[in-house]
């Protein structure tokens, strides 16, 4: 899934508490159907290698609605997808079918090229229901942004837990904690699921140079700082972090990983350290040869596609680190 956002997220000034980056998406409502982006953000490409965060929902559908994300394509990328409400049907022109539900985790890694689509199925559109969750991207090392495409699905019961007094975590990717995920990565990577009871104290892992916070539910405070809902915190390399949850609780998202020193170019839903393989990925889109060209159409959603428009056209490929 993906949008292009007519505002970039806020980077306001912050106190000295350990925050390098902190950042306020700017929320849009695609017709009832809200979305938060945190990354890219002006003062932060990436954390780790996370390059792309979207918040969806949460949002309530009646009966007959639902998400229709054509079959586009991607390049350069890994897709993660984790829900806390609802359920997508997932088809990629590697001829994956398959649906995702809360707590579990889709990763689709475009490489070369892939093309996918996401829907609400025909089941649960017969119903009222609820959609909220969080999709992100990572950026591919420079010498795996060409690999083949893949595709992995785990169940939630494949993802370790840790469990501690008024603390619930799920590792989604990568290693902390002494727990490793199974989803295979490609860079030194951690993402992870955390519940906190009010009061409850959460320590950042230390084992990795680049950490940030995005807190989905309640708040959390950093050094007697608090930082509600739709925050994201991004902490300096070295510090020892340690957050506690409000009065309410709090949900956080945690993620990072190994700094990624060279910077991406991102447009539309390419991402490359070369800005003429994005050129070339457009070129080949917009031709549409589907039998010849580099990009297929998924089988059972072929009828189909998000085309380049005008709008798209005039885009140019961004690089803050250049």
């Amino acid at each position: 899934m993906s949008w292009n956002p007519t505002q970039n997220p806020k980077c306001p000034f912050q106190p000295d508490n350990g925050i390098e980056t902190l950042i306020i998406p700017r929320a849009r409502d695609l017709g009832g159907f809200e979305v938060r982006r945190a990354l890219p953000a002006p003062k932060r490409q990436m954390v780790g290698p996370f390059i792309f965060f979207d918040q969806m929902g949460p949002a309530e559908f009646i009966t007959d609605g639902g998400i229709d994300v054509r079959p586009h394509p991607h390049i350069g990328l890994g897709t993660v997808t984790y829900l806390y409400q609802g359920e997508f049907e997932h088809r990629d022109s590697l001829g994956t079918h398959q649906m995702i539900y809360p707590g579990e985790v889709n990763w689709m890694v475009a490489g070369r090229g892939v093309t996918h689509s996401e829907r609400t199925s025909a089941e649960t559109r017969a119903t009222r229901h609820k959609l909220f969750g969080i999709q992100t991207w990572i950026a591919l090392p420079e010498d795996r942004e060409e690999m083949a495409p893949d595709f992995e699905h785990h169940k939630q019961g494949a993802l370790p837990e840790i469990e501690d007094t008024g603390l619930k975590a799920k590792l989604i990717l990568g290693s902390a904690y002494g727990e490793t995920s199974p989803v295979t990565m490609q860079s030194e990577t951690f993402y992870l699921d955390v519940n906190l009871e009010a009061g409850t104290s959460f320590p950042l892992p230390d084992n990795h140079e680049d950490r940030g916070i995005y807190v989905t539910e309640g708040s959390i405070l950093v050094a007697g700082d608090t930082y509600e809902a739709g925050r994201m915190m991004v902490f300096r390399p070295g510090d020892k972090i340690t957050v506690t949850a409000g009065e309410k609780g709090a949900r956080l998202m945690t993620l990072g990983g190994a700094t990624m020193n060279e910077g991406r170019y991102i447009w539309w839903n390419f991402v490359s350290s070369s800005r003429d393989r994005i050129e070339e990925a457009k070129e080949a889109w917009k031709a549409a040869d589907w039998e010849k060209g580099p990009f297929r159409l998924p089988p059972g959603d072929d009828q189909e596609h998000i085309p380049i428009t005008p709008e798209l056209e005039r885009g140019i490929p961004r690089n803050p680190r250049a």
